[in-house]
């Protein structure tokens, strides 16, 4: 039996599975990972499988729908977003007529917080997968043979006779190590240039170690949605195995960047990978996901054993509003994670969030000054962009803070970040307007710029990275530069650069 696997035309360089899903700024361009581990796992075993990415092409509807119909697949599996969400339908819809026998399932994020509404749109979907999917797509796999029934298996919606049954959830996976290797199926099936982070160097590699996080940020969807805050990790020996044939299959390679939620959260192990990395001599860069809570010790190893950056989300430069988010960060932390980090010799991608609750004009300022004061490499600035399932956007709903009528509105009309969440006093454009000052305050320090020339002088591979990001970037930052004329004078403070 055949099963393909499609990530399907949308905005081009439309990245369904990152954490806000949109077209970006910087020019980052996810890997579809989920997807691709499906795939993978599908293929172990004995499924002939097909995987496309649509997004990274020019690809039409129906140019990608014919190639799917000359393959003949029993089983599509249709990766989804939030914004995307009526497009994945209708593309499942289209597919649908063309193959009337195919067996239409739906995976990611959305469909997993909201399974009965999405099929309640259209009658073309056959089932939706709750949270992590690998062993549901064989299951559906095996039902459409006629193994099983459908009612046996768990983490599905379907419809039944006209209503909507939604079956036990089950378990999530605990032996991750049995799970193939992602990077096999990218080698495979997708082609590893065409994706970009703008924090990363450039080619670069993207799998997990681990699944969850024990974590309760309000905001952060996978683990309320997708995989749970309980934390199940790989074998560290199987982790190495696999950075040992990335870096013998994909030449040239800028660097492996792990994709957990946060690669540190467990020290013991992080420096029981670091220890193994560095015995096998495996020679090559690599970045994670990290929490401030991280010590200079653990940091130490990282960096000898090839880490050169960290992801990290500050969020905010009010401590009232991190609570109130329940990121269990301190900003008495912050100033020594950085000291910390600069003596470690490790760079810091930091994330900053405005438009969480307690939010007011005031520690939106902060939090600016606080990216200054920290003075990270990169310093990304986003509005607060809420999704199904979470408990923030349960809560911004039972408000009335949301002013979006669908979900096309999570995304403007070039496929941007378009805020759908007016507070008390602040509407959702001036939180966009607001973090376009804030790249422009933050980017456009005459310090700032000189710091980069000298890196890119010491360190061409990370000239090389700026100057690709910067292309994309440039345009957003210079766009529209008379913001004062657009917004109110509080969110532009007369000071120094």
């Amino acid at each position: 039996m055949k099963i393909a696997f499609i990530n399907p035309p949308f905005f081009p360089k439309y990245s369904r599975e990152q954490r806000s899903p949109a077209v970006t700024k910087s020019g980052t361009y996810y890997y579809p990972m989920w997807l691709s581990y499906a795939a993978g796992y599908a293929e172990q075993q004995g499924y002939e499988i097909k995987l496309w990415d649509e997004t990274t092409t020019c690809s039409t509807n129906e140019e990608i729908l014919q190639k799917i119909k000359d393959y003949g697949p029993g089983l599509a599996v249709i990766s989804t977003s939030t914004p995307s969400i009526y497009n994945d339908i209708q593309f499942a819809e289209d597919l649908k007529k063309l193959l009337n026998n195919i067996f239409i399932l739906l995976v990611g994020v959305h469909v997993s917080a909201l399974p009965e509404e999405t099929l309640l749109i259209n009658d073309s979907i056959d089932a939706v997968a709750i949270g992590e999917y690998e062993k549901t797509a064989v299951k559906i796999a095996e039902y459409i043979q006629g193994k099983h029934r459908i009612e046996e298996i768990v983490s599905i919606a379907y419809k039944n006779h006209g209503s909507v049954t939604i079956n036990d959830k089950k378990d999530l996976i605990s032996n991750l190590d049995e799970i193939p290797w992602v990077s096999r199926t990218y080698n495979k099936y997708l082609n590893y240039k065409n994706y970009f982070y703008s924090g990363n160097l450039y080619p670069l590699v993207v799998f997990l170690t681990s699944r969850g996080c024990p974590c309760k940020c309000s905001f952060c969807v996978y683990p309320q949605v997708f995989t749970g805050h309980r934390v199940r990790y790989r074998s560290t020996e199987d982790v190495v195995n696999e950075m040992e044939y990335v870096v013998k299959t994909f030449s040239p390679l800028g660097e492996i960047m792990f994709e957990d939620d946060t690669l540190t959260i467990d020290k013991e192990r992080i420096m029981e990978l670091c220890e193994k990395i560095i015995k096998k001599r495996i020679n090559i860069t690599w970045s994670c996901n990290a929490r401030v809570q991280l010590d200079l010790e653990t940091m130490k190893i990282m960096k000898r054993s090839g880490c050169r950056s960290l992801l990290v989300g500050f969020e905010s430069g009010s401590q009232d509003v991190l609570d109130s988010m329940r990121k269990g960060n301190h900003l008495r932390d912050y100033e020594k994670f950085m000291k910390d980090t600069r003596t470690a010799g490790l760079l810091v991608n930091a994330a900053f969030l405005v438009g969480c609750p307690g939010e007011t004009k005031e520690t939106m300022q902060n939090t600016l000054d606080l990216a200054k004061r920290l003075n990270p490499d990169v310093a990304q600035f986003f509005p607060i962009m809420i999704y199904p399932g979470t408990k923030m956007y349960e809560d911004y709903n039972n408000k009335g803070y949301l002013n979006a009528k669908n979900y096309r509105e999570w995304l403007n009309k070039d496929g941007l970040h378009n805020c759908v969440v007016d507070l008390p006093g602040m509407k959702a454009n001036e939180l966009v307007e607001f973090c376009d000052y804030c790249r422009r305050k933050y980017y456009l320090r005459p310090n700032y710029i000189f710091k980069k020339g000298v890196q890119a002088l010491f360190s061409p591979r990370e000239g090389i990275r700026t100057f690709k990001a910067a292309k994309t970037f440039a345009k957003h930052l210079f766009k529209g530069t008379d913001l004062k004329e657009k917004t109110s004078s509080w969110l532009f403070p007369d000071e120094d650069t």
